[in-house]
């Protein structure tokens, strides 16, 4: 079977203004470097996504929250927060983007591919329950956390690993003390949004369910890799997903302006090729990857293309 590539057009309408980082040519350049291998290219089966409903997000979010997003332009709005700006198709790209990982769990569960990459942006792993941030509006992958379990039975237990330098804060809250969503976060520290130290486990019911691996500024890469390596057996000692959803942010590449950590392309290959052998032993090789941060223009397309070689080898 194939890799599912979901994308669609209006991930490139969410305009967030002049000298943005999360900008509209981040998915220009994801998009030119896969359809410029024309061998990975005619592999792929590529999907065009629905939008989430309300419904699916309010599985991840609250209504208040939900409804000052779908308010926001036309009460004056032009960010969400101080990092988080909108224009007038951000609220639909937004619910695109979590549409997305749900296309992609869909992809996978049903058998119409292997595993799947969601080129979706805004990205979403700083959305908490109540609030945008950090570029994010919803929180894709949780979005597509609870999508997965409440339309198939085959998925009571779900793993989400987030390879970001920055910590997904907000998908760690939304599942804190939840049993049966494993966050698993490796990511710079100190660093933005200031989360994700090795105390943060989880709480009640969920406690033992949540793993962070800060990571010092400029940790050579193969260290890093040790420490990812490491936590996938810490993990599969005392948790067995039925689907594995990957929050692939490449911002911890070496060359990239918002992070200090180390990884090349190389580096996020062999994370890929960990993550299928764990995910092929473990539950089936069903993987969902979206992606969040990578903001160097210049190699990001690159990196996301050799991601998606790994995952459809």
């Amino acid at each position: 079977m194939k890799t599912a590539l979901i994308h669609h057009p209006i991930y490139q309408k969410h305009n967030t203004g002049p000298g943005h980082p999360e900008t509209s040519m981040r998915y220009e350049a994801v998009m030119e470097a896969l359809r410029g291998d024309a061998d990975l290219w005619s592999g792929l089966n590529e999907i065009t996504p629905e939008k989430a409903s309300k419904g699916l997000v309010l599985a991840a979010h609250s209504a208040q929250h939900f409804k000052r997003v779908e308010g926001a332009m036309e009460h004056g709005l032009d960010r969400l927060d101080s990092d988080t700006t909108i224009s007038m198709q951000s609220f639909d790209a937004a619910l695109f983007a979590a549409g997305g990982a749900c296309a992609g769990v869909d992809a996978v569960m049903q058998g119409a591919a292997k595993n799947a990459f969601v080129a979706a942006r805004p990205p979403g792993h700083h959305a908490t329950v109540e609030h945008s941030m950090g570029f994010c509006i919803f929180n894709n992958v949780a979005v597509a956390a609870r999508y997965a379990q409440n339309n198939y039975k085959d998925v009571e237990r779900v793993a989400i690993l987030d390879w970001d330098v920055h910590h997904g804060n907000g998908t760690q809250g939304i599942f804190y003390d939840d049993p049966s969503v494993y966050f698993f976060s490796m990511h710079q520290y100190p660093w933005y949004p200031g989360t994700g130290t090795r105390g943060e486990t989880g709480f009640g019911r969920g406690l033992g369910k949540t793993m962070n691996i800060p990571v010092k500024a400029n940790t050579p890469a193969e260290e890093q890799k040790r420490m990812f390596e490491a936590a996938l057996g810490d993990i599969s000692a005392k948790f067995k997903p039925d689907l594995v959803i990957v929050s692939a942010g490449f911002d911890a590449h070496l060359t990239d302006p918002l992070g200090q950590l180390r990884l090349e392309d190389s580096d996020f290959v062999s994370m890929t090729r960990s993550v299928m052998e764990w995910a092929g032993d473990i539950c089936g090789g069903r993987v969902v990857s979206c992606l969040e941060g990578g903001y160097n223009l210049g190699t990001l397309g690159e990196t996301v293309r050799n991601h998606v070689a790994e995952l459809n080898r």
